[in-house]
């Protein structure tokens, strides 16, 4: 059962299709950590050209899904509630197994450090238990456009 489903990630971050890379929540410790579910589809946009009769799915989509689900996170937190996240940077990124359709990709996030309205994440993309993507993301949470 999903913690949260595809509408109420919608109600929390702006991505939207063509570039919502979540289908839902699996678990999420507030303030703690998460696991997103993507599950990869011979439908997906990119793998008309990304390459053809070899479909892999491009590492910088794999770093984009591990980062909608970090704002996930930090925006479910009580003090960036009704923000919005930026990813500012990347750090130690590791790509070690091609991501291809019928592969569910499990979204592991947990805080790293925080100070303020910054700070960072470390994220891993798993496929049948296996490290596929890993890295540390940095981001910043802007002060809502309204205030």
């Amino acid at each position: 059962m999903p913690v949260l489903t595809t509408t109420e990630i919608m109600a929390l971050i702006p991505n939207r299709y063509p570039i919502l890379y979540m289908d839902y929540v699996e678990e999420m410790v507030p303030d703690e950590s998460i696991v997103a579910v993507k599950n990869v589809t011979i439908n997906e946009q990119f793998f008309q050209g990304h390459f053809p009769g070899n479909p892999v799915m491009p590492g910088v989509l794999i770093i984009e899904s591990l980062a909608q689900a970090a704002s996930i996170l930090i925006l479910s937190s009580p003090q960036f509630k009704g923000k919005t996240a930026y990813m500012t940077g990347i750090d130690n990124a590791k790509f070690k197994k091609m991501v291809v359709p019928g592969d569910v990709l499990k979204l592991h996030v947990s805080f790293g450090k925080l100070r303020s309205n910054m700070g960072s994440v470390i994220v891993e993309a798993k496929v049948d238990g296996k490290t596929a993507t890993s890295a540390e993301l940095m981001f910043v949470v802007s002060p809502d456009e309204t205030e």
